[in-house]
């Protein structure tokens, strides 16, 4: 079995994404998957992060972040850039960030 690329990729996603849990639920989805990564809150009342781990997850990851998000949220927009392949990855867990 050959080991699948690993990806990096930046976030954001905008709508009603504040108050209503998101960042838990993002999470959750990315430790599912196992993803590690970041997501925080961000003055502007969007969310963003960082999302790393083989292309596949991360593609599933991204189109839950489009689409799905925590069941309170409207998401208006995701955002991506950034996306690169990595050697290995750069964080531990995937953790909220105040």
């Amino acid at each position: 079995m050959s080991k699948e690329d690993l990806v990096s990729v930046e976030y954001e996603i905008f709508g009603r994404v504040q108050g209503v849990f998101f960042r838990k639920y993002t999470q959750a989805e990315g430790r599912k998957l196992g993803l590690v990564g970041w997501v925080q809150n961000t003055d502007a009342g969007t969310v963003q992060g960082q999302l790393q781990g083989p292309r596949s997850h991360v593609k599933e990851m991204q189109e839950w972040l489009k689409s799905t998000g925590s069941p309170k949220s409207r998401i208006s927009k995701a955002e991506f850039k950034n996306e690169k392949a990595v050697d290995s990855l750069e964080h531990l867990s995937f953790n909220i960030v105040r």
